[in-house]
């Protein structure tokens, strides 16, 4: 009898000021969270300002008029059509580091590309399980090897041991010592398990239906990857090849080991060239004096690679939005 007059008896009525409180303090946590994850996503935005506003105050513009910036000093169509860039002999033509550039990653894309993708498509419709888990860990471990590493790889390996006895003693083709071809195998590696990775979470986001309605069909599994998943999976696909060449196109180490330091408006891949960030780590290493025209020429260079790789963002972007599937 008590248990049940115990269990019939009325709580106590939680007062209003009560309710009121709580409620004052929910609000308040719940606004501090918000302020602290705003803050966090500005982050990125902040970084970015700051990085443009250094590079456009070195180059562009200055608030000094005793220190002018670099195209205060040098003319913008020189700089952007110009054939020779010798910093010591003050000829600022970023042609040959653009082209030197574009050169280790187009190598770099012809190699990283293919494999990227058809080892994505492997992994998302062959693999059986069990391979899928121990082959995707292991070609993410490329990722994680330092730069510097492959830089070394190709100066010591790639070049000795495969260009020179391919190219020389079959074609009778010189190859040097630092070569853009080096590099940009070595390149070509390194975005492999972007590729690879990103490629692969594309295909796989792949409604199954799909696949059932194509094997329904009576079409193969390789006519059902080429002909039904590749092209459903496009947007994911070319996001991971443009993100993959700007990958490419910013790289630093490994191109200026391998591909040595010698600015050279060429298009031959087995001569010395220096990238635009290879410049950046020759000049930034040496004893360049502040505020000389040698050393605002580093920004140059990085606004214009800036510029680049905002480009290339920027068309990933267009293509994802253009050509992405919604699939309910």
């Amino acid at each position: 009898m008590s248990t049940a007059t115990e269990a019939t008896e009325p709580q106590p009525a939680v007062s209003d000021g009560s309710l009121a409180r709580r409620f004052s303090l929910t609000r308040v946590r719940e606004t501090l969270i918000q302020g602290c994850l705003f803050l966090c996503a500005f982050l990125s935005v902040f970084t970015t300002l700051g990085i443009i506003v250094v590079l456009l105050s070195e180059s562009v513009f200055s608030l000094s008029a005793d220190d002018p910036a670099f195209f205060q000093k040098v003319s913008l169509t020189s700089f952007l059509t110009g054939t020779e860039w010798a910093w010591n002999e003050a000829k600022f033509g970023i042609l040959p580091l653009l082209c030197g550039t574009f050169l280790v990653a187009g190598i770099a894309a012809l190699i990283g590309l293919p494999v990227g993708i058809l080892s994505a498509v492997y992994m998302s419709e062959y693999a059986a399980p069990r391979v899928r888990a121990v082959l995707k860990p292991v070609l993410e471990i490329l990722a994680g090897i330092p730069t510097v590493v492959y830089g070394y790889f190709a100066l010591i390996f790639v070049t000795p041991y495969l260009l020179k006895p391919v190219f020389e003693t079959l074609f009778g083709i010189d190859v040097g010592v630092f070569n853009a071809a080096s590099a940009g195998i070595v390149v070509g590696i390194m975005i492999v398990p972007m590729v690879s990775s990103l490629s692969e979470d594309a295909l796989r986001a792949v409604p199954r239906s799909l696949r059932e309605a194509g094997y329904a069909l009576g079409s193969t599994k390789f006519d059902v990857s080429v002909r039904v998943v590749l092209p459903a999976a496009f947007s994911g696909i070319m996001a991971s090849f443009l993100l993959a060449v700007a990958r490419a196109v910013g790289e630093t180490m490994a191109v200026a080991i391998a591909a040595g330091n010698t600015p050279n408006l060429t298009l031959n891949p087995f001569e010395p060239i220096q990238s635009m960030t290879a410049y950046i780590v020759q000049v930034s290493q040496g004893d360049t004096p502040a505020g000389t025209i040698e050393y605002k020429s580093l920004y140059a260079v990085g606004l214009s690679l800036f510029c680049v790789t905002l480009v290339m963002n920027i068309v990933s972007q267009w293509i994802m939005r253009r050509y992405r599937e919604v699939y309910q």
